[in-house]
């Protein structure tokens, strides 16, 4: 089996498992607990798809994304006292699902001929739109938008695809090498809590 399948599969795991926590938080019964993790896990992807007009879907084309996140759903219910403290681990699997997500989304931005600028956006939205749809129906404040590095790792990895993809890197290593990028950055992002500047106040307005 192809091991960015695997790592894809594993994402898709973390994500859901993420959304089903947010639900369980938040005290959505169990309907409301499957959407989220449904929409975390693959609303990214199926969002690209949609605007791509890729067919099949990413979920539709793969029943295995809908098991992942079935199995997802039954494990929170079951362990979720278990779960809830390795948010550690589950950073891992987040961190690589993003950057796995990107490059496979950018992947197949490119595949359809799309500018490169654009299979990048397509690959951002395959990373983190899953978690901005989560928030949006959770009704918080999406991550990306107030803090953390997220999807700029994710835009510096698929400008580092296109640069080595330029100069007929072979992909594997393309393709590892710009998901390593992202893991590091997002990873130290987090770790020394970096974040991008806010706009407060008018550079040339006058301050109060």
């Amino acid at each position: 089996m192809d091991i960015i399948y695997v790592i894809d599969i594993l994402g898709t795991f973390s994500f859901a498992i993420s959304g089903a926590l947010v639900a369980s938080k938040k005290e959505f019964d169990l309907f409301g607990v499957i959407i989220l993790a449904f929409v975390t896990a693959v609303g990214g992807g199926m969002l690209r798809d949609i605007l791509i007009n890729s067919h099949p879907i990413n979920w539709i084309g793969d029943l295995n994304y809908i098991y992942t996140i079935f199995i997802a759903v039954v494990c929170t219910f079951l362990f979720k006292s278990k779960i809830a403290p390795l948010r550690k681990t589950f950073f891992l699997f987040d961190t690589i699902g993003i950057s796995v997500f990107t490059l496979l989304g950018l992947q197949k931005g490119l595949s359809l001929n799309l500018p490169a600028i654009v299979a990048i956006i397509m690959g951002m939205v395959s990373a983190v739109f899953g978690g901005v749809i989560r928030d949006v129906l959770s009704r918080e404040i999406p991550l990306i938008f107030k803090k953390e590095i997220y999807a700029s790792a994710c835009l510096s990895g698929g400008l580092m695809y296109l640069f080595l993809r330029n100069l007929q890197i072979s992909d594997d290593v393309n393709f590892i090498f710009s998901a390593v990028i992202i893991i590091i950055i997002r990873t130290v992002s987090v770790v020394y809590h970096l974040e991008l500047p806010k706009i407060k106040d008018d550079i040339f307005g006058k301050k109060n």
